[in-house]
């Protein structure tokens, strides 16, 4: 069960930032940076931000895991009426962006890319391993049929993610890759 949960938590916070490639254009080097650059800016509204997550029906519920394969879009959808909401505008604003619902697009694009190669470096094994944990869950007689239930639920958002990157075109994990330190970076100053 540890081992379980572990699983489902490392694959959740490794693709907290995943996403998807609806935008018929090519990812190129100044759209990636403005993108890193509006989620450092961004930290400046790590308390708005914070606020709105608390708001949101369902937030803190492990099992409910977000789609990864959108999080930036349904993060501007989330966003709107909130006054976090024009502050974010000018900061996407001022990296080049037309508009949040662009930036929501090409972050989704951005994050979907990165995380097909962070699996493909550092988790070439994870689906055997999802496999491997769903048994353990599904097989132990210590867990109630609801907490088993909640895993698999969690498991399933965290299966669903890595499907979501395998899909991630070629030319945007190419795109991407030089800038994988980047993202390494932005994301991990905003989690500390």
């Amino acid at each position: 069960m540890i081992r379980a949960r572990s699983l489902c938590l490392t694959v959740a916070f490794s693709l907290l930032f995943a996403t998807s490639g609806a935008a018929a254009d090519r990812l190129t080097d100044e759209k990636i940076r403005a993108f890193i650059n509006t989620l450092e800016q961004a930290e400046t509204l790590e308390g708005d931000l914070d606020q709105l997550n608390e708001e949101q029906p369902g937030s803190g519920n492990p099992s409910d895991m977000p789609d990864f394969s959108t999080i930036f879009s349904d993060s501007v959808n989330k966003m709107r009426g909130h006054e976090a909401y024009d502050r974010m505008e000018d900061i996407v604003e001022d990296n080049g962006f037309d508009s949040m619902e662009e930036w929501g697009a090409t972050g989704d694009r951005v994050f979907r890319a990165w995380m097909a190669i962070e699996m493909e470096s550092q988790h070439p094994q994870m689906s055997l391993e999802m496999a491997a944990a769903m048994d353990e869950i599904n097989n132990n007689p210590n867990l109630s049929e609801a907490q088993k239930e909640q895993m698999r639920s969690m498991m399933g958002g965290a299966s669903a993610a890595i499907e979501s990157a395998r899909q991630a075109p070629e030319a945007d994990k190419q795109a991407v890759r030089p800038h994988a330190q980047a993202l390494r970076s932005a994301t991990q100053s905003g989690m500390e």
